[in-house]
């Protein structure tokens, strides 16, 4: 049967809309970079939020897209968005202020290893040993890759960070195992444009209680980077993570966010002149290898009970 296909890997589609999502988060920090000198974290954080979901559902509505059915939808839609909007736009912005890139994807980066874990638990995913090996190279690319950044990092504030980034990931990590438990049962435009809307709710409240929202200044600079933070960096990529996760396993799309940070290098070169260095050549490769172990590993559990769950059964 052809809708078999995908278990000894993922299929051409979806890896190539699990790529346009990584490019898509990867252009996030430079955005947030050139964006936060204009606004409030937080501020920021919620206008990215709100502008996403508005347009995710203006368009849901435009094509007549179904609202969640039930009530356990609607509530792990709400848990979605205050995990990977809400915590994960709060760790994201703050985290920039404290440490430098480099531990910031190391420590982001864990995020791909706690989903393993959670997907296992909640999904009933198994990893292959294939998988696993995969998924360790993976991490350590990305640990050699950001072993010059270390160096970099110093003072009280480096805890302070580290925690701000532990938060996303955590939220991150919840927010993915949601969404592939209700991957191809809600309308794809209809569950991440609530779940940002929602999820722009704490961000919005923390930001009226606790800056000056008044004082964002609407440059041009701010306003392209709130547009592409916002239309492409969350709306589009939301739409295309969930699309994918409808067909794939939740740990072997994951493993793909450990390209990230080599987009993110690539797109550092291109637009900011960042340089080229020993810890690229040897930490690319590792990753690239692990990403390809776990994409092409065997474990075909989550993805055939998942398909059982969704049949048109109701």
């Amino acid at each position: 049967m052809d809708s078999d296909q995908p278990k000894s890997s993922v299929s051409r589609i979806s890896t190539l809309q699990i790529l346009v999502v990584m490019v898509l988060w990867a252009s996030c920090f430079p955005l947030i970079t050139a964006g936060i000198g204009f606004s409030p974290h937080l501020t920021f954080a919620a206008l990215r939020a709100v502008i996403a979901g508005a347009a995710l559902m203006i368009l849901a509505a435009a094509l007549r897209r179904p609202l969640p059915a039930t009530g356990r939808d609607w509530a792990i839609i709400t848990f979605i968005g205050l995990g990977a909007t809400s915590l994960g736009f709060l760790g994201m912005f703050h985290a920039a202020e404290f440490v430098t890139p480099g531990i910031a994807t190391v420590v982001a980066n864990t995020q791909p290893l706690m989903a393993a874990f959670l997907a296992a638990l909640m999904l009933g995913e198994t990893v292959s040993v294939r998988g696993k090996l995969g998924l360790l190279l993976g991490f350590v690319g990305i640990v050699v890759i950001a072993v010059p950044q270390f160096f970099l990092t110093g003072g009280e504030t480096y805890a302070l960070g580290i925690a701000y980034i532990l938060l996303a990931a955590v939220g991150i990590t919840i927010s993915n195992v949601l969404i592939k438990k209700i991957a191809g049962k809600v309308d794809v435009l209809m569950a991440m444009g609530l779940q940002t809307l929602i999820g722009s709710v704490p961000l919005g409240a923390a930001a009226w209680y606790l800056e000056d929202p008044a004082s964002v200044q609407w440059t041009p600079a701010f306003v392209a980077s709130l547009l592409g933070l916002s239309i492409f960096g969350t709306a589009l990529a939301y739409y295309l993570w969930f699309s994918a996760l409808e067909h794939t396993p939740l740990n072997r799309a994951n493993a793909f966010a450990f390209l990230v940070p080599i987009f993110g290098i690539l797109l550092g070169m291109t637009f900011f002149d960042e340089t080229f260095g020993w810890a690229h050549f040897i930490g690319i490769p590792l990753t690239i290898v692990g990403v390809t172990l776990v994409s092409r590993s065997g474990d075909t559990l989550s993805l055939n009970r998942h398909r059982a769950a969704s049949s048109p059964a109701d």
